[in-house]
């Protein structure tokens, strides 16, 4: 078939006859039905011509190209630039349907789809999933669907936000196992897919390739070379927005399956379609010009066509010298024809590189053609060099990546982007937009070379390695600079330049990471190890990075501008260098490998050998300059210890000469000493980034590509070399060799005295961590991550993912060590305990941290591991403060412990040589020197020093090499003692041999100098082998000359006799400097006799050594050393001393004889003035700092106290409580302290004192629900949340029923308002005087470095305990004595006090204060209630209809007290039993609050008409009901709002109040309410109930206590109700209603109950308050009792036995019948007309549940997959950072423009409409919970967290997530007690931007 459309496209054809006018208005259906008619036949010609046509006129190219070549005309073309397009493609799918529908043919070709994968191709952002344990390439990725339907449980997976995009691998067996399919690719098989039917696709194969062409045309034409000053993106865009449906035609097409896919893989992949359509032969005047424009395009790119290859001459005159630079500049000139300045210089640049060495390609042609050819044989292969020269648009990426599940296509695709390469390299270095192109190509690379298949045929068959290899070097000479190391002038190595944007930006990362990636197959890394010549380009290519960065130590004045390159430096090395290397590694573990490794190391060594010769490396590396890249030294490096532990080589056999082994030990060992140098502030002037170039190199991502290899390759040269050689090159280039002398004053060359003492300790630690590290020698994998992970929790505890982090793991991920994996967890359980996250409410977020189990601390502590690994020096300390504690707290060590000495793991064979160095003399002086120096109390020695020196010396008895035999003949031979200071070299034997006298160098001002010459000879017998005319002088530096040239003249290469010896003054030897002078010191020592005394200066006392075994002989048998010891410098010292004993009997007799000669005591130095001075001044000093530290001490443990009693802000239950009053009746007035000025004295009128409060709008209250069923958060479309069931919600139906039908100033106090947006006012207890807090205000707005809060608004913290507040509520002066008075229980009747009631409340002003008089005090008052008022919103005050109406006030100043009281009961717990009762401790304002309130009362007078005080308590007449009809009823009583009237009649009394008028307010109303509960029960149930009790209830209604028994009562109601409509015309909506309970007495009783408890709890709360009685505390089912006769309302003789009744309470200040009567009759006037509403008026719901947040689901993924999808509601897009309102579920965007409305984002006005300014969001994206409160927020953490205990903000690891419910509860706590502001300290302003 694609032959006979080949033939119908092909050849150029006779002219056609225009069709004539009508044929083009033809039906386009029609025509398609036609030809495809025609084309079926099989004489196809005709048809084929005919379409051939249609085709012609309809995707002409011309018109919109004129478009985009002519730019602004583009609109003058008719129709607009659009419609001829449309046009086109509308064609094209009636043409490919053939006639039918386009929707039935996509349809039908879906239905053949034999696709088994699922390719699903995404973009940037998406999110997708990996699994580690399904994936075979670490690249492996799922689209969430494949995901979900697949099993993954158990796995090791994780969600991630996909940076550069990627393709869904579900099906794709190369990527991943099979048992990771999900449902819908597992089963599918081309098996039972039906055959395409032929017709079907018949079209497409005629069209598409016209289509295709077309595009290319498009392309062709519209690419414009950009003119050299104009950057050519915005045309290019233009282009690709013209051709936008065009392409996303194609991606449908795409879309379609598998049929579709196959025809256009077919189309693509055509040659001779592609020949004969654009060849640019033939007449047609168009085709020529675009293939015209097509050449000039590949020319100007650098690229040649085949047939012009003679103009770029491969015969090149030096044919010797690779054509790689001439060749590449030439080809970098001509690109995209912009000879910018770059590329100029670039040119000149390459001539000054001419002269180096430059590599040898395996031919000259092979690499041009890599670099320079392009030849398109196909459609695909053109239309992949425009998607590059158009910078890969998206759209293009993915319709070429969509095609990927066609075999065929994906094969020739990965060979096109192959062939394509060197194109690809170019174009990225000149974006301007290099990060997004780099994302887009990788997204291409990834989906190839990830296929270990594919891979290895592109290799064999496009020397995909060559091509890769080529490319990168050809991408690196771009700029590269002259190395400055070592020898400035004359070196000829060349290094990158870190400060291009081609390194900074990271450019070479695409190419690099598919490098890496196709080094991960095995089959490709063995053909990279296999070939010679691509290794040498390799090192090559590595050797760039080698001494790149180079630091040079500013020494007089700071570095001016300190350059960040590093950061490129390092990322360099580790993504160019270190991964590929990681990856070869990985393929080289076997025996069968070994060759590979031999490669490897052979090329590595020349290129080392080539290295140094550049840059003119002789011995001595070049004073103060460092660099930390060495990338050749660490590839030798770790294919050497790979060698050796994998491959079983023999380590000689890999190994250079000697001479070769001195300079590799040069570089490596530099570093050392520069680190050593940096952290002494050696290197201050170079600034901090030299310190975080020292961090970098140490730090765990790069510590083992970097220090490891370094010190490995440090151990292989000293187990190699000469080991005095060595040793002395370590100190010389720590600069401490002047240091090692005997005399206590000495002169440094090289290095200040400041400095001497932490280089010493430097160079000591690194000796120790040479020998003591056994990374690379002998440890096996697994004790490796033990060790790192034990070093790592010793430093600190450690959250799962910061120690999966700190293990420094293989970089390469298919290593073995895949984080996460089995290894990782058993050996973390092994020595770990997890602590799992504990919650003290308010207490900071903890996360699950894992902690060292006891014997890791007891055995496996190691410091030097602890100090290789820190980053930080302040970690090593960490470390040892911990370790101490451990000790500590187990009885094992009680002072302060020495880093514990640890036996190592035993050294692999190879490496044994490395203990030579603990057993050569010169280490043996230097130990000598420095226990000398520490006795003698030379300057700048520290424990330090001489903790690591004691450790040398145990590690040296440790590995003493062979037990001496015979040790007594050793001693008597005299001739061996000449040559140096000890006899031999082990080190046990040199212990014991005693030093009498040295000859040492000293200044002429030196104390030895004045010393008389010694005695010719001393008497002790063993010293005196010795005499003085043999007296030692001894130096390092001559001793490590000596060596070189005997290593130097020894190596048999003649040219390197002619060593220049550096004599620069700097480096003489220490005996040039004229002013020093020789004295004789004696000593008479040996290493062991200064051990004994030391232990005696350790200890303080004189003779403490006392030999062990003397006492018990069975040490020395059976000696019991642990492996791991714990202790100090005396315990060290006996430990050594035991040793040395134990090894051999010379010693042993030794020290007894030591021990047995009393010492005397160190001889006191005799002290200069001078010196006494400092020593003073020190002792001053100390003195001074321990004072200090004492009354530091001391005002903490105060503080503490203070603290602990005073304020406890971060735990709201269990405070203490403060009561503000003191409670002594002696004292005639409360007193107050104010925090300010610290004054104490009563509040008075002229300076009142205030309480420090904080008020805020809340909505809580209206959040209570009356269902006890949780709600949850939505996560599906159907389930929603209604708030009609919330408190808020109810009493706003019920206010607005009220308005509806009664008068407006009744319907106000009716009810309480408050549930939303109600003001809570809660006080940290402190006071202050008002007119201290007036100026602390002033003080803090002049203070500009404010945080948090904003003082205009008149927040502050409070000064004593920095609690957030707002305002100042000021104190009441009242006196005690009065309130005793007030309390007195008074004999008055129940009638008397209720007229005394009405009284008070008529009479204005009835104060103690007058109010008319401005006093300070009431204008303070004033001010408070203006704040109260601001707090919340208007419409959360404003509910009546006349707005500003005095009632509307009145109703907000005693909501504000209820919304407190009922508050206050919610943090109870929703009742007063035991535990409500208890939690007093919540400092109250109440009392103060109620005095400003009332205070505010009294000032609106209600007018006495209609006061409910005379309804409550007074019978009317009748008549005055029936006058006013015309205006609207006022509010029947038992309508009324309970809770309300009592604080409305509380606060119209003056206060202070007395308890007996308290009382018998409380007994009128709960008279009223016993009725409306009875009320409401007879409307509960139904007529048969009613009728039975009226009658039972009738028949007792003269019995004396009738008013007391709720059966009389509730007859009377029903009969009295029964008069009215109340009953009737029920109905339908009767089963509504009605419960279909069988009331029972029992029930009855406690329904009422039930109605009458909130009313009680409240009332004795606020009692409570008022008159400071404590509230009782009760078991639940007495709560009724308790409360009421606490109240006063149980007479206090009631007998308790008998079943409790609550109408026993009752107290009737009218017969009861009367009174219930005339309440009866206003209900049935105004059911006369409303019967529905006035029975939903009396059925009050009053058991409100307590506030809860929205019940979360377990696993945070149901929530993220249902919203982080979910559009908005607004704009119908998904939003960027989706929210949800925890509180009602309502889904908000964060930050979203689309839903902002005046200025104020959704969040902010969301948390204003539901919590009144208080919001809690969870982030649907980062998983984290975000508070708003008023004009600030703040980030509150996560109530996820992962199986660790972790919390994932940002979802940046993307592990399983699950709900922590404890946290969430400390959430909801905060929440219900309103105490974000206090506990959250990182709050900032949002400017309404949330």
């Amino acid at each position: 078939m694609a032959a006979a459309a080949a033939a119908a496209v092909g050849g150029p054809q006779p002219p056609q006859p225009e069709l004539p006018a009508a044929g083009l208005a033809l039906d386009k259906a029609a025509t398609a039905a036609h030809l495809k008619a025609a084309l079926s036949r099989p004489d196809n010609r005709a048809g084929a011509e005919e379409l051939q046509a249609l085709l012609e006129r309809v995707l002409s190219a011309e018109r919109p190209l004129a478009v985009a070549a002519d730019g602004e005309e583009a609109a003058a073309g008719g129709g607009g630039p659009g419609a001829a397009e449309e046009e086109a493609l509308e064609w094209c799918k009636c043409l490919l349907a053939g006639g039918g529908g386009y929707e039935e043919f996509c349809a039908a070709v879906r239905a053949y789809d034999p696709a088994a994968l699922c390719g699903l191709v995404w973009t940037a952002n998406f999110v997708a999933y990996r699994c580690r344990t399904c994936g075979i390439s670490p690249c492996m990725s799922l689209c969430a669907e494949c995901f979900h339907q697949g099993d993954h449980t158990g796995h090791d997976f994780n969600m991630f936000r996909s940076q550069a995009g990627g393709a869904c691998d579900c099906g794709d067996s190369n990527v991943m196992r099979e048992s990771g399919f999900c449902r819908r690719h597992q089963i599918k098989s081309s098996s039972n897919i039906p055959c395409v039917p032929k017709d079907l696709l018949m079209m497409s194969e005629f069209v598409l390739p016209r289509f295709i062409f077309c595009l290319i045309q498009y392309l062709r034409e519209g690419y414009n070379e950009p003119a050299a000053d104009v950057p050519s993106e915005k045309d290019l865009s233009k282009v690709l927005q013209l051709l936008e449906p065009q392409i996303s035609f194609l991606e449908d097409l795409t879309k379609m399956g598998g049929a579709m896919r196959s025809v256009l893989t077919q189309v693509l992949t055509n040659q001779q379609n592609y020949k004969d359509l654009t060849s640019g032969l033939g007449e047609n005047t168009c085709a020529k010009k675009s293939h015209e424009k097509y050449l000039i395009a590949l020319k100007s790119s650098g690229l040649t066509y085949p047939e012009d290859k003679l103009v770029y001459g491969i015969q090149e005159p030096s044919a010797g010298t690779s054509t790689l630079a001439v060749q590449g500049f030439a080809g970098a000139t001509g690109t995209l024809g912009q000879l910018d300045s770059s590329d100029e210089e670039d040119q000149d640049g390459s001539q000054g590189l001419g002269k180096r060495k430059r590599v040898k390609l395996s031919s000259s042609t092979k690499d041009q053609s890599i670099m320079d050819v392009l030849k398109h044989k196909s459609f695909l292969e053109e239309l992949l060099f425009w998607t590059i020269k158009y910078e890969f648009p998206q759209k293009m990426v993915t319709f070429l990546l969509n095609m990927l599940p066609d075999q065929e296509y994906k094969v020739a695709f990965t060979k096109t982007f192959v062939q394509h390469y060197a194109f690809i390299m170019k174009t990225l270095k000149k974006s301007h937009e290099s990060d997004t192109m780099s994302n887009r190509i990788v997204h291409i690379s990834v989906q190839l070379f990830s296929n270990e298949e594919l891979a290895r045929q592109v290799t064999e068959e496009c020397q995909l390695l060559d091509i890769m290899v080529t490319v990168l070097l050809y991408m690196m000479e771009s700029c590269l600079i002259k190395s400055e190391l070592q020898d400035e002038e004359n070196s000829l190595h060349v290094v990158v330049n870190c400060g291009e944007a081609l390194l900074k930006n990271n450019t070479y990362w695409p190419l690099v990471s598919d490098f890496i990636n196709i080094l991960s197959h095995q089959s490709v890394a063995k053909k990279f190890l296999e070939d010679h010549g691509l290794l040498v380009t390799w090192m090559n290519f590595v050797s760039f990075f080698q001494g790149m960065n180079l630091n040079k130590r500013e020494l007089n004045e700071h570095v001016e501008f300190e350059s960040q390159t590093y950061y490129a430096a390092f990322a360099a090395e580790l993504e160019a260098c270190a991964q590929p290397m990681w990856g070869l590694l990985s393929h080289c573990k076997v025996r069968e490998t070994q060759e590979y490794t031999r490669n490897v190391v052979r090329y590595c060594l020349e290129a080392l050998q080539d290295w140094f010769d550049a840059i003119n490396f002789v011995d001595e590396p070049a004073p103060n300059q460092v660099t930390f890249h060495l990338p050749l030294h660490r590839y030798y490096a770790m294919f050497l210890s790979k060698a050796v532990k994998c491959q079983e080589l023999d380590l000689d056999s890999v190994l250079p000469d000697q001479e070769m082994l001195m300079k590799l030990m040069i570089h490596p060992l530099q570093i050392q000493a520069s680190l050593a140098e940096i952290h002494s502030n050696m290197w201050v002037r170079n600034g901090l980034q030299i310190k975080g170039q020292a961090m970098t190199y140490v730090q765990s991502h790069f510590c083992n590509s970097m220090i490891d290899p370094d010190i490995y390759l440090l151990q292989v040269c000293a187990s190699r070399l000469d080991p005095d050689y060595f040793i002395s090159s370590v100190f010389e280039r720590f600069k401490v060799v002047d240091l090692l002398t005997m005399a206590s004053q000495h002169q440094n060359t090289v290095l200040d005295a400041e400095h001497e003492r932490s280089m010493l300790e430097g160079a000591l630690t690194f000796l120790v961590i040479l020998l003591s590290l056994r990374l690379h020698l002998g440890m096996s994998d697994d004790e490796i991550l033990r060790a790192e992970m034990v070093a790592q929790l010793c430093m600190n505890d450690r959250t799962h993912s910061s120690l999966l982090d700190l293990i420094p793991e293989n970089p390469n991920p298919k290593s073995g060590i895949i984080p996460g994996s089995y290894s990782f967890e058993s050996v973390l359980s092994a020595v770990a305990d997890f602590k799992a996250p504990v919650f003290e409410p308010g207490g900071s977020m903890q996360q699950g941290m894992y902690t060292p189990k006891a014997e890791v601390w007891d055995q496996e502590f190691d410091p030097v591991m602890v100090i290789l690994r820190t980053v930080y020096r302040r970690d090593v300390q960490s470390a040892m403060d911990r370790y101490t504690a451990f000790l500590k707290q187990n009885g094992k060590f009680p002072g302060n412990p020495w880093p514990p000495y640890k036996k190592r793991t035993p050294l692999h064979p190879s490496y044994k040589g490395l203990m030579r160095l603990l057993h050569c003399k010169t280490l043996h002086i230097v130990l000598f020197t420095l226990l000398y120096k520490i006795l003698m109390d030379h300057q700048n020695l520290s424990e330090h020093v001489l903790c690591m020196v004691l450790y040398l010396i145990e590690l040296g008895l440790e590995n003493s090499a062979d037990e001496e035999s015979d040790e007594e003949a050793s001693v008597c031979g005299p001739e061996r003692c000449h040559d140096s200071w000890f006899p031999g070299s082990n080190l046990v034997a040199n212990m014991r041999h005693f030093i009498n006298y040295v000859r040492v160098r000293v200044p002429e001002t030196a104390p030895e100098v004045k010393r008389d010459s010694p005695a010719s000879t001393s008497s002790d017998s063993l010293g005196s082998l010795q005499n003085s005319g043999t007296a030692q002088v001894f130096s390092l530096v001559a001793e490590r000359r000596k060596k070189f040239q005997e290593i130097i003249n020894r190596s048999s290469n003649e040219a390197n006799q002619v060593v220049r010896p550096k004599t620069s003054s700097k480096w003489s030897a220490p005996g040039s400097a004229p002013q020093l002078t020789t004295a004789i010191l004696e000593i008479k020592e040996s290493i062991l006799s200064l051990l004994i005394k030391l232990h005696h200066k350790l200890s303080g006392k004189q003779n403490s050594y006392y030999p062990p075994w003397l006492d018990d002989i069975e040490i020395l048998i059976q000696p019991e050393i642990p492996k791991y010891s714990h202790g100090d410098g005396i315990t060290a010292v006996e430990r050594i001393l035991l040793k040395a004993a134990l090894q051999s009997r010379m010693n042993k007799r030794i020290i007894e004889e030591i021990c047995r000669k009393v010492t005397p005591p160190v001889p006191p130095r005799k002290v200069t003035a001078a010196e006494k001075k400092t020593l003073d001044k020190e002792e001053r000093r100390q003195k001074a700092r321990e004072r200090q530290q004492k009354l530091l001490a001391e005002f903490a443990s105060r503080q503490k106290s203070f603290m602990e009693t005073a304020m406890d802000v971060d735990s709201p239950e269990n405070d203490i409580p403060m009561e503000i009053t003191t409670a002594e009746p002696q004292v005639s007035e409360a007193v107050y302290d104010c925090v300010i000025c610290g004054q104490s004295g009563p509040s008075s009128e002229d300076r009142p004192t205030g309480l420090v409060v904080l008020l805020q709008a809340s909505s809580v209250l209206g959040q209570c629900r009356d269902n006890t069923e949780p709600k949850k958060l939505p996560i599906t479309e159907e389930e929603q949340i209604y708030p009609w069931d919330t408190c808020a919600a109810v009493h706003d139906v019920r206010l607005s029923l009220l308005q509806r039908y009664f008068k407006d100033s009744s319907c106000l106090l009716a009810v309480s308002i408050g549930w939303e947006g109600g003001v809570y006012v809660q006080t940290c207890g402190h006071t202050l005087h008002i007119d201290c807090h007036k100026s602390y205000m002033e003080s803090l707005r002049n203070d500009q470095v404010l945080q948090g809060f904003s003082v205009d608004k008149g927040e502050f913290t409070c000064p004593l305990c920095r609690q957030f507040a707002n305002s100042v509520l000021p104190c009441y002066p009242g006196s005690n004595m009065e309130n005793n008075l007030w309390q007195r229980p008074s004999n008055k009747s129940l009638q008397d006090l209720i007229k005394e009631v009405e009284e008070l409340q008529g009479r204005p002003g009835a104060f103690p204060v007058s109010i008319s008089s401005e006093t300070n005090l009431s204008k303070e008052m004033e001010s408070v209630m203006k704040d109260i008022k601001n707090t919340t919103q208007k419409k959360y005050r404003d509910y009546s209809k006349t707005p500003g109406s005095p009632d509307n006030d009145f109703l907000f100043m005693y909501s504000v007290a209820r919304t407190n009281l009922e508050l206050e009961l919610i943090h109870r717990g929703g009742n007063l039993c035991s535990g409500g009762a208890s939690t007093a401790g919540k400092r109250s304002c109440l009392n103060q609050l109620f005095h400003v309130l009332a205070l505010h009362m009294r000032l609106y007078s209600i007018d006495s008409e209609f006061n409910p005080w005379g309804k409550l308590t007074q019978l009317e007449e009748m008549n005055s009901q029936l006058g006013n009809e015309e205006q609207q009823p006022e509010v029947p009583i038992l309508y009324h709002d309970v809770t309300s009237l009592l604080l409305i009649q509380i606060l119209m009394m003056p206060q202070p109040l007395r308890k007996d008028h308290f009382t018998c307010i409380v007994k009128v109303l709960f008279a009223l309410l016993y009725t409306q509960a009875l009320v409401a029960l007879s409307v509960k149930c139904n007529e048969e109930d009613r009728s039975a009790w009226k009658h039972t209830g009738a028949l007792k209604k003269n019995t004396c206590d009738a008013e007391k028994s709720y059966k009389v009562l509730l007859s009377f109601v029903i009969s009295e109700l029964s008069k009215g409509k109340l009953y009737h015309e029920e109905g339908a909506q009767e089963c509504a209603m009605v419960s279909p309970i069988a009331w029972s007495s029992e029930s009855m009783e406690k329904y009422l109950q039930d109605f009458c408890l909130p009313f009680l709890r409240i009332t004795s709360l606020l009692q409570h308050h008022l008159f400071g009685e404590d509230l009782p505390s009760c078991q639940e089912e007495e709560e009724f009792s308790v409360l009421s006769s606490c109240l006063g309302l149980l007479p206090t003789f009631y007998q308790t036995e008998h079943p409790f009744i609550s109408a026993s309470c009752l107290d009737w200040p009218v017969p009861a019948f009367d009174i219930i009567a005339q309440w009866c009759s206003e209900i049935n006037s105004f059911t006369e007309r409303h019967a529905e509403q006035g029975k939903a008026l009396l059925i009050q719901e009053s058991r409100w549940k307590l506030p809860h947040l929205l019940q979360l689901p377990e696993n945070y993924n149901t929530i993220f997959q249902y919203y982080h999808r979910k559009t908005c509601s607004v704009c119908t897009k998904v939003p960027k950072d989706p929210a949800v309102c925890l509180v009602c579920g309502t889904f908000v965007c964060l930050k979203g423009l689309c839903c902002k409305q005046q200025s104020y984002c959704e969040c902010v006005l969301h948390s204003q409409n539901c919590g009144a300014g208080t919001g809690i969001f969870l982030l649907v994206n980062a998983s984290v919970i975000i508070i708003i409160r008023g004009h600030r927020f703040c980030l509150w953490g996560s109530v996820y967290l992962d199986a660790h205990g972790e919390e994932d903000r940002d979802l940046r690891r993307g592990k399983p997530l699950y709900i922590c419910k404890e946290r969430y509860k400390v959430l909801e706590q905060q929440w219900i007690s309103h105490t974000f502001d206090h506990i959250n300290k990182r709050w900032g302003p949002h400017y309404n931007g949330l």
